[in-house]
């Protein structure tokens, strides 16, 4: 999969995303993630990028036509129009979902923005989805780009090397994942749960499946509703809540 994410920061960009698991799956050839540097588009002797909003406000905004050559730059080489997504506070809140759903593609554009935004019209012209990673706002799109690259990376079969990795991952199912545990046996008076030492594996899987019911019921219970659950888990749950209280 080919990530190519437009920015006024290449550097912080891929040092950023060279590391790790990310650092590995690109020197693997599985991915690919280019910076395509906005200010090389520039007219202006200077790479000047961004100039005053038309009836006036505050702070500056990125004008179209660099961001459009530089758009039009990466789909001269690759033949083709891909996603373009655009990282924005005003977008769609980013899920696992999402990133599965991108993680599909050969080819995808990112396109951070900087100052007060960028201008509508090239939005309008290149951008086929609006992404946002929270109801906050930062400095730029690098960062949200960053997460979104990592996420969607994480999806593309070969970067974790292990399948059941990303299958047993949080959100699978809108459960969280269940608790884990290393050695030693025994830290600062705590034992790990019996069940995981019993070598029974059918027995771990439920035990782990219904951990991440009650995890997801404890700190996500948004998530419960949408979860997945068969009607025997549900009526398990409900025995559980009335248990305890």
């Amino acid at each position: 999969m080919n990530f190519y994410i437009l920015t006024l920061f290449p550097e912080m960009v891929i040092s950023g995303l060279t590391t790790s698991i990310i650092g590995r799956a690109m020197e693997a050839g599985i991915i690919r993630i280019e910076a395509v540097n906005i200010r090389d588009f520039s007219a202006n002797k200077h790479q000047k990028v961004d100039d005053y909003p038309y009836g006036g406000g505050a702070g500056m905004l990125m004008q179209a036509q660099p961001v459009y050559d530089a758009w039009q730059s990466v789909v001269e080489r690759i033949g083709h129009k891909p996603r373009c997504v655009y990282v924005t506070p005003q977008g769609t809140t980013f899920t696992q979902a999402h990133a599965k759903s991108f993680a599909k593609e050969e080819d995808l554009i990112l396109l951070c923005g900087h100052y007060e935004g960028i201008d509508e019209r090239v939005l309008e012209e290149i951008v086929t989805d609006y992404m946002s990673i929270g109801d906050y706002v930062l400095t730029g799109g690098e960062l949200p780009a960053m997460v979104m690259a990592d996420a969607i990376s994480r999806m593309v079969p070969g970067v974790l090397g292990n399948q059941e990795s990303s299958m047993a991952e949080s959100f699978e199912g809108n459960l969280l994942e269940y608790p884990q545990y290393s050695r030693p046996e025994e830290w600062n008076g705590r034992k790990v749960p019996p069940i995981l030492l019993s070598g029974h594996h059918k027995n771990i899987e439920a035990w782990r499946r219904q951990q991440s019911i009650l995890l997801t019921k404890k700190r996500r219970p948004d998530l419960l509703k949408k979860a997945e659950l068969t009607e025997q888990e549900r009526e398990w749950l409900k025995r559980e809540i009335i248990e305890k209280n």
